[in-house]
Parts: structure tokens; C-alpha cells; sequence
């Protein structure tokens, strides 16, 4: 019995097919999302007035609050889609109006506005990423193992590519295309999402087809894991061992010394704490003398970018040994955020640091400094910038690293690290890597 046969009640096999054509079972006849419990509206219990009135404050205190709601949608473009939401307001569920609200705070264009996802948001228990042009499945709950590294085809009737170009105007209009195919990408496992753009019926089940290597197809519906569930969840990837970067994955920093290429190698995650936690960093490169420091901020979110600056950026900048090209090393992607995309402008202007990886979604110069505000009767929190932020003086408004690599399908799942991997072989004194090939996991 596979995966696909045993998948129990998160994921259920419906069908597969061949050559695309489905052979649906028996149960497979009616639509998962048919048997759904009460529309969200009902769970939420407001009245169309009180939706309204939600509405209004979104369309009134957004432009107020923000420092500069209007830099980059227009007043006129903003009040239209809200004129034309309230028009159809009274025909839509909460996970269409939640769609419908955050689509528009959006607009406004910087990656700290929008309207934070709701408690009960319904995640579904996998996680799919892209690679290229192909979307595959990355991770899902234990047991269900020979699901992993399939292709995504479709959800629902929707084909992958187009599911994508739907949620994407639940992204930040202003900024990188980097930033908001990362965020769509994570909305292809959002219950309320996709239900709210109209890519399935409800928010609780999703159906996939799936494809292996050799272009067979089958169709499973994903259900979304109960608060219950969720706590008991056991998750299995697709690489066959987890890289460096994706270890410790409780921890927002932490270190490491790798004497094969005399390197100290720092995961730098969050801000909380960071000058106690530090402290250990600069104790190891005191003993160790590394001939390389590496600090990783492709899984940093943000926090305080000042912290960064006081424990981080200027201590490395003050290590003679360590602050020279070739010898400083930061790694940077699309999720290196907020106060993690400002330290690394810092390293970039203010050490001889070398960046890897890939762009950074966020754009240096940005609305930012977030704060936020409730709407009356939903409750649904609202972020919004206050202040505009400048981390580049001249040229174009986007960090780009000193040395583009984009890992792939094949280097995800046998758990290598391609970044990584180019800066322990990089050789400081010709500036390229050294023949000899060094492989981290």
C-alpha cells in the first residue's frame, strides 16, 4: 500500500490518471468542498452593515495612518476598487471579503501593508515551492511520503501558473517580482486564499492533481489540519538530508565552526537577544581565526535593524581579519526582510562583505517601520507603514547580491546547498572557487 492509497484524513487519493485524462473512483463524483460546514460569514456572525462598516474604516484610516498611502496607487484607483467591493459586499463570505480587503490594502504597494491573516486562516498540510516554472510538492504530513517531489498541476480546476497569477494581487503591488512570487507561492496552500479568490469553493479542502517524473497524474484532496491536528502534525521533506541553513530550525542564532574551509558560519535568523547571543559568534572567531565568516540571512524576517547595526554589522566591521573581500561572506534571498534587508544593505556599504544567493524581495528604499490597527467589527488587524526608509543613494532600487545562485529541483532534494557550497570553494586571492569542490549539508 503507497502514500497515495493510506493517505488517512489529511490527504485522500481521488482518482489518477494518464496522459491527463482522470479515472475518477467512486467517491470522487462530488466535489470535496460540497460537504463544507457553515460559510465563514455565518462563523463570523456579522451582519452586512457591520461589513460595511469595516470596509469604510479600511477605505477612511488606511490613507490617514499610512505616510504615504497614495506613493504609489493612485487616490482614484484606490477609492474605485473600493466602491466597487462595497457594491458586491452583501454577496460575498469572510474569506472572499478577507481576500477582497487585504487585495486592497495592497495596492498601496510596500511589503508592511496589508491585512494580517486571521487565527483561522485553515493552512493546508503541505508546502509547495517553485523551481523554475515547475511547482513541486516540498513537504506534507508523515505518511505520506510518495507524495514528495511530485509536480503541481492543478488545484482544483485551476491550472498551477494561473492559481498564481489569481493570488497575486494579494502581494505588494510596489514591490519586487522576487517578494511577491514568494508570497504567492505560500498562498497556494492557504485555505482562506484560495477560497477567498475563488480558486476553490471552501476554505477547509483543496483538491491537487499531481504528476510524477514520467507525467502520471493522480488527484488528491488536502483538508486543513484541525488546532488539534496541527499540534501533532509530523512533517517529512523531500531532501534526503537537511542542508546547514535548514538546521536548527528552532533556534534564530546560532553557530558553527567547519574546519575543512576554516569557516565560521553563522545562521542569523531573528534580532531577539542578539547581543547576548552574539557574543558567543565573536568568542569563536577569537579562537578559531577563521579564514572565513559567513553570515546567513536568507531566513531572516526582520526585527530591529539598529540591534543589527550595534551587535552585528559594525563588531564585523571592526575585525581586521575578518572584514576584507573574499574573507566576509553574507547569504541573502528573497525572505531576507524588513530589518534583514537593511542589515544587508549595511554590509554591503559599510564591510567588505561579498553577498550570495539571491535578490532580496524587499526594495532598500521603502515604506516601512510598521504599525497596526483593528478593524471595528471583524477584528482583522491592518498594517500600515509610517516612514520612508533609504538603503541605496543612487541606481536601482533592489539588492541584488554580488553572486547569483538559484538552487534547483535536483539541489533541493539531495539536500545540497549551492550558495553555501560557492563560498567555502571561493579562493580570496583570484576571486573565483577553488578547484576542489567542497559539499555542505
Amino acid at each position: 500500500m503507497n502514500a497515495f492509497q493510506a493517505a488517512g484524513v489529511i490527504l485522500t487519493l481521488v482518482g489518477w490518471s494518464v496522459s491527463g485524462q482522470t479515472q475518477p473512483d467512486g467517491a470522487s463524483e462530488r466535489r470535496a468542498d460540497d460537504a463544507k460546514g457553515p460559510a465563514p460569514a455565518e462563523r463570523l456572525g456579522l451582519t452586512n452593515e457591520q461589513w460595511h462598516e469595516d470596509l469604510q474604516f479600511l477605505a477612511q484610516e488606511l490613507p490617514k495612518r499610512h505616510a504615504n498611502a497614495f506613493h504609489f496607487v493612485s487616490r482614484e484607483r484606490f477609492e474605485a476598487e473600493v466602491a466597487e467591493l462595497d457594491g458586491k459586499l452583501d454577496r460575498l463570505d469572510s474569506d472572499e471579503i478577507y481576500a477582497n480587503l487585504d487585495r486592497i490594502a495592497n495596492l498601496v504597494g510596500d511589503a508592511h501593508t496589508y491585512v494580517e491573516f486571521p487565527a483561522d486562516s485553515a493552512n493546508l498540510p503541505i508546502d509547495v515551492q517553485r523551481f523554475g516554472e515547475e511547482y513541486r510538492l516540498v513537504a506534507t504530513a508523515s505518511g505520506n511520503d510518495d507524495l514528495l517531489g511530485t509536480r503541481v498541476i492543478r488545484i482544483q480546476d485551476t491550472p498551477i501558473a494561473r492559481a498564481r497569477e489569481i493570488l497575486w494581487s494579494m502581494t505588494p503591488a510596489d514591490e519586487t517580482e522576487v517578494l511577491r512570487d514568494s508570497r504567492a507561492t505560500d498562498f497556494l496552500t492557504m485555505g482562506i486564499c484560495l477560497h477567498g479568490m475563488g480558486i476553490t469553493r471552501g476554505r477547509n479542502t483543496a483538491r491537487y492533481t499531481l504528476a510524477d517524473d514520467s507525467g502520471k497524474e493522480m488527484a488528491i484532496d488536502v483538508r486543513a489540519a484541525t488546532p488539534a491536528e496541527n499540534s501533532g502534525l509530523k512533517w517529512v521533506f523531500a531532501f534526503k538530508e537537511r542542508p546547514l541553513f535548514r538546521q536548527r530550525s528552532g533556534e534564530i542564532f546560532w553557530y558553527t565552526y567547519l574546519p575543512d574551509s576554516r569557516t565560521v558560519y553563522c545562521s542569523f535568523r531573528g534580532y531577539k537577544e542578539l547581543g547576548k547571543l552574539s557574543k558567543g559568534l565573536f568568542e569563536m572567531i577569537g579562537q578559531q581565526h577563521p579564514g572565513k565568516l559567513v553570515i546567513d540571512m536568507r531566513l531572516n524576517g526582520g526585527g530591529d535593524y539598529f540591534v543589527g547595526l550595534t551587535y552585528l554589522v559594525h563588531p564585523i566591521r571592526d575585525l581586521a581579519e575578518i572584514n576584507r573581500r573574499g574573507h566576509l561572506f553574507v547569504l541573502v534571498g528573497p525572505n531576507t526582510c524588513s530589518a534583514a534587508m537593511s542589515n544587508a544593505a549595511h554590509f554591503r556599504y559599510q564591510t567588505n562583505a561579498i553577498l550570495a544567493g539571491q535578490e532580496i524581495g524587499e526594495k532598500p528604499n521603502s515604506y516601512q517601520e510598521a504599525r497596526e490597527m483593528k478593524l471595528p467589527n471583524s477584528h482583522w488587524t491592518v498594517r500600515y507603514s509610517v516612514k520612508l526608509y533609504r538603503f541605496v543613494e543612487s541606481g536601482e532600487n533592489v539588492i541584488r547580491p554580488d553572486q547569483e545562485i538559484i538552487p534547483s529541483w535536483d539541489d533541493y532534494r539531495s539536500g545540497r546547498d549551492p550558495v553555501l557550497e560557492w563560498v567555502l570553494n571561493y579562493d580570496a586571492r583570484n576571486g573565483a572557487p577553488q578547484p576542489k569542490q567542497n559539499k555542505v549539508r
